[in-house]
């Protein structure tokens, strides 16, 4: 089957993603990308499968009701689609998981649950990074099933905005930051993955050297790394710093 018609809507996608300057930004335009295949809700984060606690929320175009009861009801640490990366590696949708007996009756009635709020339709679209960690970008919404092309091109573009978001730093927004880390922790921590002593932070930030320190201790305990080498690693792989 042929979609030369809308082809170039993913080099226009990709194109106007080049000129958003903030997570808002990126976020509206993926919000209008996906609402023309029935996906009215998304996230996007990177996943730390060893530590839940370390997952980072990009966004969360979420209703606010959903939202604040996924952040306090622990759901994250329950999540069907986060639990499906111990078996999925390429893009799923929520039937997959209602159809597979691997997962448990818990993982399968959450699934139905959303389908019962009228989110009937959903694509994971999983991103490795290395070992246990991913990125993520999950679509719900309703209508019917994804053809292969609509399919290719929803993984397609959240693929890029992942990308585009990473690109943003140190500019980049939270929904949710990894492990309750304050603004100060995180700006600690990028400094720390790109090699800076607590001196030379505190010199950029506008702080004292001993409040930078308690900054740097706090954000390496939040991460739960084992050092700085360890938090600079785990900043990095989890999108909140780039290398030095």
């Amino acid at each position: 089957m042929k979609h030369d018609g809308e082809a170039p809507d993913v080099l226009r996608f990709y194109t106007e993603l080049q000129q958003r300057k903030s997570v808002a930004g990126c976020s509206a335009l993926f919000k209008d990308a996906v609402s023309r295949f029935g996906m009215v809700a998304f996230a996007c984060g990177e996943l730390d499968l060893v530590d839940r606690d370390r997952n980072v929320m990009f966004v969360a175009e979420w209703p606010q009701a959903w939202r604040r009861y996924y952040e306090k009801s622990g759901f994250l640490k329950r999540d069907p689609l986060i639990n499906a990366l111990a078996f999925y590696r390429q893009p799923f949708e929520f039937a997959d998981i209602v159809r597979d007996s691997r997962f448990s009756n818990a993982d399968r009635d959450l699934v139905r649950a959303a389908a019962e709020h009228g989110w009937s339709r959903g694509l994971v679209v999983p991103v490795a990074r290395g070992g246990a960690r991913y990125g993520l970008v999950t679509m719900i919404g309703h209508g019917e099933p994804l053809d292969e092309f609509k399919r290719a091109y929803l993984c397609l573009i959240s693929e890029c905005l992942l990308s585009r978001i990473h690109a943003l730093w140190p500019n980049v927004e939270y929904a949710m930051a990894p492990a309750g880390m304050s603004q100060r922790e995180i700006e600690a921590a990028r400094l720390v993955a790109l090699g800076c002593s607590d001196l030379e932070i505190a010199a950029q930030i506008g702080i004292s050297e001993s409040t930078t320190h308690k900054h740097v201790e706090a954000g390496r305990k939040r991460l739960k790394a084992r050092n700085r080498a360890h938090m600079a690693a785990l900043s990095v792989s989890l999108g909140i710093a780039t290398p030095a």
